[in-house]
């Protein structure tokens, strides 16, 4: 009795496109770059700056309501808010 020779090909005959695919998309994915204008690098500095002097302020108001002595004057809140409601 003879019997035939069955290579893996004939059994997995979908393995060669599989293995074409994975080749190709190994191969050809882009790499994604990013560029800062100097414009932009200029605005993160003065944010930098600005960001320094709004911490210090920040530990004060904190050191102030540690301390119960911080106060809100209503009258300047309201009187703000008018004004911002009638420029609108």
């Amino acid at each position: 009795m003879k019997i035939n020779q069955f290579g893996t090909q004939s059994v997995n005959p979908y393995q060669k496109n599989y293995d074409k695919q994975a080749v190709q998309k190994t191969a050809a994915q882009p790499q994604d770059k990013i560029e800062i204008s100097s414009q932009a690098k200029e605005m993160q500095h003065a944010s930098d700056a600005v960001t320094g002097s709004r911490q210090e302020k920040i530990a004060q108001l904190k050191a102030q309501i540690e301390n119960g002595s911080y106060k809100v004057d209503a009258n300047h809140i309201a009187k703000n808010m008018i004004n911002f409601y009638k420029k609108q």
